[in-house]
């Protein structure tokens, strides 16, 4: 499949009440040939207005982030578990991870990255474990059939807990590190 025709499934998708709420939704971003894929948890109010990946307050976190370690947005494809924003910015319920993880599922079937960063405890618990705990393993590479997990923390945490940062700034020299020793881009 291209990511053209999930994205119309996407548009087209009522498996959840979202979909009656939704200005846009928001499929991804970025570098659909990457290696690299970052997954968020769902769109916030600016991605849904404009129909966009990561381009509110914690986009443009997420973009210094990146290049604190050489990295563009350009460079790798961004997503979230959610293709459509929860009402005032709640956490995505379980019903509607449910109905949207087989897109996810398809994103990772067409880009076939090597790395996935998950920027969350959301974005954790839905792909690693349920009762995963990002306070105690952030950074922890997980690989599962050939591909590198990285949990890390979400740049919404990281606006309004600036303590958090220098942890998060460990796990992207884990990044790094992982991309160079693969021989990524």
């Amino acid at each position: 499949m291209k990511i053209s025709k999930l994205e119309q499934q996407v548009k087209d998708c009522q498996k959840c009440e979202l979909y009656k709420s939704r200005n846009n939704i928001v499929l991804g971003g970025g570098e659909v040939k990457s290696k690299i894929m970052l997954v968020g948890e769902a769109p916030g109010a600016e991605e849904d207005r404009q129909g966009k990946v990561f381009v509110g307050a914690s986009g443009k976190l997420l973009d210094k982030m990146l290049s604190s370690i050489g990295l563009d947005r350009s460079k790798v494809y961004i997503t979230n578990i959610l293709k459509c924003r929860p009402p005032s910015n709640r956490n995505p319920r379980a019903s509607e991870k449910d109905a949207c993880i087989e897109h996810l599922r398809e994103q990772y079937r067409i880009i076939q990255p090597k790395i996935i960063v998950l920027l969350g405890g959301i974005a954790c618990k839905a792909i690693l474990e349920k009762d995963f705990s990002l306070m105690r393993s952030h950074g922890e590479v997980t690989e599962r059939k050939g591909t590198y997990f990285i949990p890390t923390f979400h740049p919404s945490a990281l606006l309004r807990n600036a303590n958090l940062k220098p942890l998060a700034y460990q796990d992207l020299k884990i990044l790094r590190d992982l991309i160079a020793k693969e021989n990524i881009l």
